[in-house]
């Protein structure tokens, strides 16, 4: 009687202790049934036999930064055992891939190498005094969206920085020169909502001389603005007001950008 019934009690711990375990099996199965195979990263590797070599070339790429960016996508697109070069004296792209990636990377080239749209940035300085205007300038330049342009107009002044000799010899002036006139760097870029425009203007202009220890040194009066804005093409936008210091004199700068077809 003993004996049977410790037989009874070994066989309900036996059952107790396996139906946690197949219910943590049953769990377990269930997990890995519903969790989605793993993506393969990359394909195999066909046979050299299958492999070609193409030249792309950029047609639309003036800058090697764009030429570099264009490789990248290509390469990050692409199966890892791709190979691709960049001749950049020839603006072209070298791949050697099977056909099946021959004709993904043609789709990246030519979704990416697009001609770039030509503006006509035009700035326009008008000068009052008080009250009356006095004098329009206007400035325009050919910029294409992207790249950076810049323009300069003025003068180069020499400005001595100091002298030097030894001995008898006579003495040596060293000069400087320094770009007096107007400056205007312009970077412009198209977005969704518009244009955006990343620009620099600069003025400068000599003053009257002052004399420092007995040497007479040039005065130089500049005005800059810098900064980026939000331009709507064929609407004007005022870029900022600046009213000269001592005078009377108000100048007032703003841009336009028109699209070259």
């Amino acid at each position: 009687m003993n004996r049977t019934l410790h037989l009874v009690a070994a066989s309900a711990l036996t059952l107790a202790l396996a139906v946690p375990a197949a219910f943590a099996q049953n769990a377990d199965n269930k997990q890995a049934e519903s969790k989605p195979a793993e993506r393969v990263a990359s394909s195999p590797r066909p046979p050299d036999s299958d492999f070609v070599v193409k030249t792309y070339h950029l047609s639309n790429v003036s800058q090697q930064n764009d030429a570099n960016e264009i490789l990248v996508a290509i390469r990050n697109m692409l199966q890892p055992w791709v190979k691709m070069y960049l001749v950049s004296s020839e603006n072209a792209v070298l791949i050697d891939a099977p056909p099946d990636q021959q004709a993904l990377a043609q789709k990246i080239i030519a979704d990416l190498d697009r001609p770039q749209k030509i503006y006509r940035l035009t700035f326009t300085f008008a000068d009052s005094d008080d009250g009356k205007r006095v004098g329009i300038q206007h400035v325009s330049m050919i910029v294409a969206a992207g790249q950076r342009t810049t323009l300069k107009q003025g003068d180069k002044v020499p400005v001595a920085t100091g002298t030097y000799g030894k001995g008898s010899d006579p003495l040596q002036t060293q000069f400087q020169y320094l770009d007096i006139g107007m400056n205007l760097d312009a970077t412009l870029q198209e977005t969704p909502n518009g244009l955006q425009l990343k620009s620099k203007i600069e003025q400068s202009s000599l003053g009257q001389p002052s004399v420092i220890a007995g040497v007479t040194e040039p005065v130089f009066r500049q005005t800059a603005i810098e900064g980026t804005s939000k331009l709507t093409p064929g609407k004007p936008l005022a870029l900022g007001s600046i009213d000269e210091t001592g005078t009377t004199r108000h100048i007032d700068i703003e841009v336009v950008a028109e699209p070259i077809p």
